[in-house]
């Protein structure tokens, strides 16, 4: 019900909230659901109402006191109720100006015999319920149905902050407790006991009865007139001793619908008598006046009906204070280190993670906000980010690193264990935001990518393997476009254009629609005819032949381990999934996705294939980032996984963007960007913080002494080491050339000297790191980082200097060099014949304002797997250009580059097992 201008109609009969009840009221929106023998329930939502019908206004008083029988006592009472709810509602609008507070009313149909008797409905009712508890519009529910209807599986199926009428036991029990304040009391009760109290005659030491079955508002009203000094005594009505109960009391309640008749003589002069039949179910207690003038309602219709609509504005108050921004209250999990260090795996199964419903509690996300994936992870919606919109972003801190070994340098252990820092030990609120694994690497050589040691997420063999299924959902649609392209090559082949406009129009009923996709293609083709009758024959050849090349043909199936065919985590859809900002934009981009071309050079894109909404469909769950937790008990999103040697190399920006709003304004959201700081890091930058316009802080640069000393050229000798520091030199000059600051991460193994460690930190220091710090996560968690956490927290709060490394207006040829040159180190670049040939191509087709993903090895700053270090005077090979014209991005593929890596001789699945008997996995790292 809004409650802005019609709250002065308050004071009348509560059967104007009632839709279908004689009451004028504006609906803006109505259910109704049926059974097998068309009983009908509905639940009205009513923003505005007014009566046709008065209710009289009598009341009795106790004993010799004088009757206040003033109808304008009552209608005070109700205005005082009617003007806090104009106040408490002007208040929240101040800061919600669009909110409506509004109560749904769930009624029975004109038939209330056969809805008592068909308790089938009750199912019916608790579907009503659960769906109302679930829509953030309502604030109120309220249950008009028969008494016998109102089962406690019924009143129970409320949520207790939406049961404005104290139906349900919580709220019952709150009143028994004497704890009201979170609660709602009975607004029938509360009016009972308000009408008591307007009396002149005190309630201490009156005796009062309770008349009727027991219930929700029998018990609500015996304390709280007990509360009030009242002496209760409770009976049915066939009772021996009702009549020496009634004549023995001040005040006589009457709680059932019920048509017997009262003897004028039980009632000695001066008592109160209300029947509050009307106020539950006015329609069934008509008459009573009529037949004993001592009773009365006693005013308690409009009453209750007032207190009903305030309860509606305090729900609707404490929903938008639950709307608004919760400080943290987090609870981080004890570590108890061991050492040596075992297993991640044994590591991982010795810590109990929290539910993460209560993880989520505790960094303020709502319940509705959650869709659990069993009891360690879960979907978070991104309608937190509405929630949040006005909330400013924490600190923005990226995990890149130095030119890797094949095993990897610890980027995902380091982003763990900082976070683990902050959050566990100098408690701040922080966020890890990261990819999900491929299982490509998780079954190949470098395993998993759950961190490792005492910084990881757990459970890790969770997070390792299926997660919540996206990648799985992104290979099913990549491989619906695929199935598409392959149906509609041959459909054209083997069809007239009457055949196929007769099939891809069919006729329904005697009737051809075009569907939705259907229009947009006949927009894009500039034929703006709605009417498939009104096509003519050029036009239906023109829509219905999309005379895609066979030779032409640009897309891939995928998998997710290697085959034939392109690795998920490389397709074109990953990078849709990581660069989206909400499931609009990723159906536009679907649509974008450019499959192939036309025999005469026109682009054919999934929109033309008609797959755009089924793609969406598929991907809808996927869209929602995964909360997960650490070691330490700290809260991690992890979601999309796109490769950043092939791919763009980093986590969505939709995990990053809700991190952002929920660690607050001095919280901190550390993402990892995938390899070296010239893959991942300059992808990042380019492609990730065009797309979402955030900007970073800091930069975390990983290293290690075992990297070093590859990049030198040996193992054990500290001139080694200082030569493989080129590489470091390199990766710090990079964060520079975008004005971002950089703290060096050196990730410490136990096979480092203190020597090594220090020549490490000088020279990085030396380099232009703002600060270069050994961290020792892996070994004892978050302790073992909070150094490296001071030093995050200094840096980032000294600002940064953002800038793009190239404006996207200049031409395709130029962006490729400029990233050879000034991130490589290149002399120049070289395009091939075919490359050359596809970059005239996409300038033509209008492509060439997008950003470039280069896909390049991981193992070195060159296209040269061999050359280590800081390698220079190279020219750069650009085999081929291809265009993710969905992802908004161009990429070139340098050398001989693969989008579909391979499998070792060796891989790790040799070692990944599962034990039958206890369901344990074996052998994952």
């Amino acid at each position: 019900m809004r409650l802005s201008a019609a709250l002065r109609h308050a004071h009348r009969s509560h059967a104007s909230l009632r839709a279908g009840a004689g009451a004028r009221a504006l609906k803006w929106g109505n259910r109704h659901l049926h059974d097998n023998n068309n009983n009908k329930v509905s639940s009205s939502w009513l923003r505005e109402a007014s009566s046709t019908s008065g209710t009289s206004e009598t009341a009795a008083s106790f004993k010799s006191q004088p009757i206040k029988r003033e109808g304008p006592m009552f209608e005070s009472t109700v205005s005082d109720i009617i003007q806090r709810c104009k106040e408490e509602l002007g208040s929240i609008r101040v800061t919600n100006p669009a909110l409506k507070p509004t109560l749904a009313i769930i009624q029975a149909g004109e038939d209330d015999r056969l809805m008592e008797i068909n308790k089938k409905m009750a199912g019916k009712v608790v579907e009503e319920i659960l769906r109302l508890n679930d829509d953030n519009r309502v604030h109120g529910i309220f249950l008009h149905l028969p008494q016998s209807f109102l089962s406690k599986n019924v009143r129970n199926a409320i949520k207790p902050q939406k049961d404005v009428d104290g139906v349900s036991d919580l709220n019952v029990g709150r009143v028994v407790l004497g704890n009201q304040r979170d609660g709602f009391t009975s607004p029938v009760a509360a009016a009972v006991l308000e009408l008591l109290a307007r009396h002149d005659a005190p309630l201490v030491t009156k005796m009062a009865v309770l008349v009727g079955v027991e219930g929700p508002l029998r018990v609500t009203l015996q304390f709280l007139l007990q509360n009030n000094g009242m002496i209760l005594q409770t009976c049915l009505w066939n009772s021996e001793n009702l009549q020496k109960q009634i004549m023995d009391s001040d005040v006589v309640i009457l709680l059932d619908i019920n048509q017997k008749h009262l003897p004028a003589t039980w009632l000695r002069p001066g008592v109160a008598v209300i029947h509050l039949g009307s106020a539950l179910m006015e329609e069934h207690a008509a008459g009573w006046e009529r037949r004993a003038e001592a009773e009365s309602t006693a005013g308690v219709v409009p009453l209750s009906a007032a207190l009903r609509m305030e309860h509606v504005v305090r729900s609707a108050r404490r929903w938008t204070q639950e709307q608004q921004y919760q400080p943290w209250k987090l609870r981080p999990l004890k570590l108890h280190p061991m050492s040596p260090v075992p297993s991640d795996l044994e590591v991982s199964r010795a810590q109990t993670p929290k539910p993460i419903s209560q993880l989520a509690q505790e960094i303020g996300i709502l319940p509705e906000e959650l869709e659990a994936h069993g009891n360690t992870k879960a979907k978070v919606h991104l309608s937190l980010l509405n929630r949040l919109q006005h909330q400013p972003d924490g600190k923005y801190v990226l995990v890149a690193g130095i030119t890797p070994t094949p095993l990897g340098e610890g980027k995902s252990t380091v982003t763990v264990g900082l976070t683990q820092a902050l959050s566990a030990h100098l408690k701040l609120n922080s966020f890890a935001c990261l990819r999900q694994p491929s299982q490509g690497p998780t079954f190949g050589v470098k395993g998993g990518a759950a961190g490792g040691g005492y910084a990881q997420v757990i459970p890790m063999e969770e997070f390792n393997l299926h997660l919540t299924g996206d990648i799985h959902a992104i290979i099913a649609a990549n491989n619906l476009v695929a199935a598409a392209i392959d149906a509609r090559i041959f459909h054209e082949a083997t069809q007239s254009d009457k055949g196929l406009f007769s099939r891809l129009v069919p006729s329904v009923n005697g009737v051809r629609c075009f569907s939705p996709i259907q229009l947009t293609r006949l927009q894009h083709l500039g034929i703006n005819k709605s009417d498939p009758g009104e096509l003519t024959p050029q036009e239906v050849s023109t829509f219905v032949r999309l005379d895609l090349d066979p030779e032409k043909v640009t897309w891939q199936r995928v998998s997710p381990l290697p085959t034939q065919f392109d690795i998920a985590v490389a397709s074109e859809i990953m990078a849709i999934l990581a660069l989206t900002d909400g499931l609009a934009d990723m159906r536009s981009r679907l649509g974008r996705m450019v499959v192939g071309s036309s025999r005469t050079g026109k682009p054919i894109t999934a929109d033309d294939l008609g797959v755009t909404g089924a793609l969406a469909v598929l991907m809808k769950d996927a869209v929602k980032p995964t909360l997960m937790q650490t070691l330490e008990g700290t809260p991690v999103f992890v979601h999309a996984g796109p490769f950043a040697n092939i791919a763009h190399g980093n986590s969505s920006v939709l995990a990053d963007k809700l991190a952002l709003k929920l660690v607050g304004e001095d919280g901190y959201v550390v993402t990892e960007a995938g390899f070296g700081a010239d893959i991942g890091m300059e992808k990042f930058f380019n492609i990730k913080c065009r797309t979402s316009g955030l900007r970073p802080n800091v930069v975390v640069l990983v290293a290690t002494v075992r990297a070093l000393k590859m990049h030198g050229g040996g193992p054990n000798n500290l001139q080694l080491v200082k030569d493989g520091c080129s590489n470091l030199k390199k990766q710090i000059q990079i964060a520079h050339l975008f004005g971002v600051p950089v703290v060096v991460a050196l990730n410490v193994f136990k096979t480092d000297s203190e020597a090594e460690i220090d020549l490490v930190c000088r020279i990085a220091e030396a380099s232009g790191a703002s600060a270069a710090v050994p961290c020792h996560h892996w070994s004892r968690g978050g302790r073992g980082s909070v150094e490296l956490a001071h030093a995050v927290k200094e840096v980032a709060s000294q600002g940064s200097h953002f800038q793009f490394l190239y404006n996207l207006q200049e031409p395709i040829i130029e962006k490729i060099r400029t990233i050879a040159q000034k991130v490589y180190g290149a002399d120049d670049i070289e395009l091939s014949t075919e490359a050359q040939t596809k970059m005239e191509y996409f300038n033509q087709q209008g492509f060439s304002g997008l950003p470039i993903c280069m896909a390049k090895t991981h193992l070195s700053l060159s296209h040269m797997p061999e050359k280590k270090g800081a390698p220079s005077g190279f020219i750069l090979p650009i085999r081929d250009i291809r265009a993710s014209i969905g992802a908004g991005f161009i990429y070139p593929l340098v050398g001989t580059m693969s989008t579909m890596p391979g499998l070792p001789t060796r891989p790790c699945f040799y070692d990944i097992d599962l034990d039958p008997v206890t369901e344990e996995i074996k052998g994952l790292f």
